[in-house]
């Protein structure tokens, strides 16, 4: 350690500038002060920072890049942060005794391993006089892998497991569920993500990690969830026990736009609503609305698994039809299926007369029905229906129902263009939990329809995160082109993507 003559200052009370005494040690010419001595004499006797060491080390695990932070935490550190000075005070114990008055790094080559902090403090010694010095504490950075990558390494690295599911043959409740987790990184803590068959395993070292987890799908999704434990090994000298723990969650194996047949005592409990009925959304609770009455309802995971049910048609099922003709009903002709449940404000009631789209100019004969779309339908205008008269449907609530209150057709939502047209259109995109995890079905049928439903309901898109693509080219004019009805998405609920760049080659990092 080097000291400076700039470095050490005494400060003195009632001085003045003409006085002057001689110092006690060395006989200089020197300001009066309450130690009576001169800088370098009351340097050879008093040293205020001896108790500090100068040298301390620092533990970094290069594979997670935190520091350690005693005893036993590991903390998020960038090089010249605050959070990294605050680590190193900490590790200086003879700070205590003097007053901190100012700290700093010293810039080192970040490949050195060595950390420099300027120091200033000050302390009262002799006398009442106050002394203070400037010093520099180097650490040294030394490598030490923390528990979490040592158990990485051993390939036993995760404590606990959840293993997400959903049996059914669509998946956009799953692609749902995907952009909810990256929303509100619920995936933080999770040491790796593992695709299965049917649905996600996410590992965890921590139990509490994984329980935060299991709520927050809880509070997103009506889920099921049931927990096991394997036993491990077993201290008997200190009872300790080490287990692994196994949480299976299923996901209700319905989806939005799926046509479900509810059971005759639930359709009661639910205000008398039809039994059959559209699946609306899947958030954190099932919204259900007959297509023939408008009529809502809501049920949540512990009444869905209490009476069960599955869908009878899915999206995959859906049938292309032209709309012939439309009237609108008004509320006082509605002599249909009585409800006490409450009927939605945006829907609007209409008989509705349809053509097959494969059969239009060669069968005129029309089918009529009754629909909740006549907001959205005009003739001419193209419809996705479950055709009920032609599907085979195997559902004991649907066998019991009377097949004369049974609409043949149940129109689901407005087509409005090829998905291949809407795909090249499109010049946003979502982000997903990692390449491995959706590469195998990120470009099939279902997860084209999750990103169609994006763009025509709002409300869904609250919850996702949409990134501007950069791959593609915005037009100078959006709506050149593009009919107005059609539902995209605007580029105020667009995100800018975070690209870093090398300044000098300009390359993506």
């Amino acid at each position: 350690m080097e000291y400076m003559e700039s470095d050490i200052h005494i400060k003195t009370e009632n001085a003045t500038s003409n006085a002057k005494i001689l110092c006690c040690e060395c006989g200089t010419l020197i300001d009066p002060n309450p130690a009576n001595m001169c800088v370098a004499c009351l340097r050879n006797h008093v040293d205020i920072t001896e108790d500090i060491p100068k040298q301390a080390v620092l533990y970094f695990c290069r594979n997670c890049e935190r520091y350690l932070q005693p005893p036993s935490e590991w903390v998020q550190c960038t090089l010249e942060s605050r959070e990294l000075l605050a680590l190193c005070l900490k590790k200086l114990k003879g700070l205590k005794e003097v007053k901190l008055v100012d700290a700093g790094f010293i810039w080192t080559e970040p490949h050195s391993k060595r950390v420099k902090v300027k120091l200033t403090v000050h302390k009262e010694v002799f006398g009442g006089a106050t002394l203070q010095q400037v010093f520099v504490v180097e650490f040294i950075v030394n490598n030490q892998m923390c528990e979490d990558c040592h158990r990485t390494e051993a390939k036993d690295f995760w404590k606990c497991l959840v293993q997400v599911r959903q049996r059914s043959e669509n998946k956009k409740t799953f692609y749902y569920l995907e952009q909810l987790i990256l929303k509100h990184r619920a995936h933080e803590n999770t040491l790796g993500i593992k695709p299965e068959h049917g649905g996600l395993d996410f590992y965890y070292a921590n139990e509490n990690h994984a329980r935060k987890m299991i709520d927050f799908l809880n509070t997103t999704l009506p889920v099921k969830c049931t927990e096991s434990k394997r036993l491990i090994s077993h201290d008997i000298h200190s009872n300790t026990y080490n287990c692994k723990f196994t949480f299976a969650v299923d996901i209700v194996p319905i989806s939005k736009d799926s046509l479900v047949c509810l059971p005759k005592k639930l359709a009661q409990q639910l205000g008398s609503i039809s039994p059959v009925c559209l699946v609306s959304r899947v958030a954190n609770s099932i919204h259900l609305i007959d297509p023939l009455t408008a009529q809502m309802a809501e049920l949540n995971a512990t009444v869905y698994y209490r009476q069960p049910f599955e869908a009878i048609c899915n999206p995959k099922q859906l049938t292309e039809y032209i709309v012939m003709d439309t009237e609108v009903i008004r509320h006082k002709n509605r002599n249909f299926f009585p409800g006490q449940g409450k009927v939605s404000d945006r829907h609007v009631i209409c008989d509705i007369w349809l053509v097959r789209a494969s059969e239009l100019g060669v069968n005129d004969n029309t089918i009529h029905t009754r629909t909740h779309l006549g907001h959205l339908l005009k003739p001419g205008d193209s419809v996705l229906c479950y055709n009920l008269e032609d599907a085979n449907i195997n559902d004991d609530n649907f066998d019991k129902l009377n097949k004369d209150r049974v609409p043949d057709l149940i129109l689901v939502k407005k087509f409005y263009s090829d998905s291949n047209e809407l795909k090249n259109r499109r010049i946003w995109k979502l982000k997903h939990l990692s390449e491995e995890v959706t590469a195998f079905d990120r470009g099939n049928k279902d997860y084209n329809e999750f990103l169609n439903d994006l763009e025509e309901d709002p409300q869904l898109r609250q919850n996702v995160n949409i990134f501007k693509d950069s791959s593609k080219t915005i037009p100078v004019d959006v709506n050149d082109g593009i009919d107005p009805s059609v539902p995209r998405i605007t580029l105020e609920e667009m995100l800018d993507d975070l690209v870093l760049e090398d300044d000098e080659m300009g390359e993506e990092i």
